[in-house]
């Protein structure tokens, strides 16, 4: 339901947009570092939105790269701990029971 949500309201702000841009042609005058030239608006206008999505997804495509490289090393340390305790399970005398681990509170 929340994936809908989010294709919604991203078909809605494109038509704004859109609307938006189809109703401002008027040209306009761009200056650049190294000089001027004139554009109309509607492709300054989507020219802008299109460099503000393509720097959102970078940043999302970052984030989410360095999540999952934080998920492989927990998922490595988690792998360690279990050889660990099976290694000093297994090297426990049969007649003392295992100590039960501790139950951590979920805050």
């Amino acid at each position: 339901m929340k994936n809908q949500w989010v294709i919604l309201l991203g078909i809605v702000f494109t038509l704004i947009v859109a609307i938006f841009a189809v109703i401002n042609v008027d040209p306009v005058t761009v200056n650049y570092l190294f000089g001027q030239s004139n554009w109309p608006l509607i492709l300054v206008i989507l020219g802008s939105v299109l460099m503000g999505g393509l720097i959102i997804g970078s940043v999302g495509i970052v984030r989410v790269f360095n999540l999952q490289k934080q998920v492989n090393g927990l998922k490595k340390e988690l792998h360690q701990f279990k050889h660990e305790a099976s290694e000093t399970n297994d090297g426990k005398k049969e007649g003392k029971p295992a100590k039960e681990p501790k139950k951590q509170l979920k805050v």
